[in-house]
């Protein structure tokens, strides 16, 4: 019963042998049909057709790729250039921040100076042409003999001095501010020597030996105020000068922004109390008998016309030292400034710059370094004039304009002398 029942069940179920037959050759079929369309391969014209779209696409990707390159080499230029212009307008900035500065303290400096004769103060008003140097002749109430005596020698006077300024765009001029008692005899008395001689450059100052280094630093700031030149000289008026080689001098360091020229030294630094050149400060410069910096020795020196205007600007900080040549060194110190050691400007007196002018190497200045000037300056200056002055018409007939860096301007003065 069972057994029957099952077998019934069973033949129910079971499909024809054809169907089931049919049903395999359509399954087959079907797989190969799909087998084939998947793994069909490709003809060669399309892999070239593939191939050609993929270098087309690289090479419009490289194109793209060398414009972007072009774009940012450009950009990198034009920020280059832009960096270059931002840098040149912040110089030309600072120069006029600088100019600005100077123009201020130039009229301050002019207008509190009560000292600064009328005829001075005139420059200040009028156009102000350009000079080659202006040499301020340090000296003292009691020096009229010694400033009579340059006035012999060495400094041309009355309508040649006014010759000199114009000609020559040469500026000199005693330097002397004014006792403790303003308006006293010591005052009066240089009031009258300026009226017959036209040569002095007062400044708002109080005379003093230890102030020194506040009247060289009032004679730059006043200096400068004054006059446009390209050099600002300071020499003693126990030194013996030739211009026209000073001049020359001068015109081979005209195109340096910066310069500082004159026989540099690195003497002692004075301790003991008593002794000449005593420097109070010493304890700045280290251990007792080490040298001070590098600077130039206080007989003569030059400085371009930007250090000038730095002193002007800065006058009210620049600390002073006991000795005014030291406090000029030090005020440059930390500064891009050109330090010219020339040993033209410190010669002996003869026999030594007579022995030099005769080999055709006139010296700018002469003294002696024992007196820090020249011994007996008012009775001797006539005879170191004599012997190693520069033939008397060298300095009208030097063109200071066209003169160039040569070794053979100061043998032309010596042929000339010859």
């Amino acid at each position: 019963m069972y057994v029957k029942n099952r077998g019934e069940y069973a033949s129910k179920h079971v499909l024809p042998k054809k169907l089931a037959i049919l049903l395999c050759f359509a399954s087959f079929f079907a797989g190969m049909f799909f087998t084939n369309r998947m793994w069909m391969v490709p003809d060669a014209k399309s892999i070239v057709k593939k191939t050609s779209r993929t270098g087309d696409e690289q090479h419009v990707d490289c194109d793209m790729k060398i414009k972007v390159l072009k774009n940012e080499d450009n950009s990198s230029r034009g920020i280059s250039g832009s960096q270059h212009s931002i840098e040149t307008v912040d110089k030309a900035i600072s120069d006029l921040e600088i100019k600005l500065m100077a123009a201020r303290a130039e009229r301050e400096t002019v207008m509190k100076d009560t000292i600064i004769s009328e005829d001075l103060k005139n420059v200040e008003l009028t156009s102000r042409r350009k000079y080659l140097m202006v040499i301020g002749i340090n000296t003292a109430f009691s020096s009229r003999k010694r400033r009579d005596s340059v006035r012999a020698t060495w400094m041309p006077q009355g309508e040649k001095l006014k010759q000199l300024e114009e000609e020559k765009g040469i500026i000199i001029r005693f330097v002397i501010g004014h006792s403790s008692t303003s308006g006293g005899i010591l005052d009066k008395a240089i009031e009258a020597e300026e009226r017959m001689h036209g040569d002095f450059l007062r400044l708002q100052h109080v005379e003093g030996y230890l102030e020194l280094s506040a009247k060289t630093k009032t004679y730059f700031s006043t200096a400068v105020s004054l006059w446009d030149a390209e050099f600002f000289v300071k020499v003693d008026d126990d030194v013996h000068v030739n211009l026209a080689t000073l001049g020359m001098t001068l015109t081979e360091h005209r195109k340096k922004p910066r310069v500082y020229i004159g026989c540099m030294k690195s003497g002692p630094v004075l301790a003991r109390k008593g002794v000449k050149y005593h420097e109070p400060e010493y304890w700045k410069f280290g251990e007792v008998g080490n040298k001070y910096f590098r600077h130039a020795t206080g007989q003569l020196y030059a400085i371009s016309k930007d250090l000038a205007t730095y002193i002007l600007i800065n006058q009210d900080v620049l600390h002073k030292y006991a000795n005014e040549d030291v406090s000029l060194g030090s005020w440059f110190i930390g500064l891009d400034v050109e330090h010219v050691d020339d040993r033209r400007l410190c010669c002996g007196t003869p026999p030594d710059c007579e022995w030099k002018a005769q080999a055709g190497n006139i010296c700018v200045a002469s003294f002696d370094w024992k007196c820090s000037g020249i011994c007996r300056s008012v009775e001797r200056i006539m005879e170191v004039h004599e012997q190693c002055g520069e033939d008397k018409n060298a300095l009208w007939t030097t063109n200071f304009v066209q003169t160039t860096r040569s070794s053979n301007s100061g043998k032309i003065h010596m042929r000339e002398q010859a």
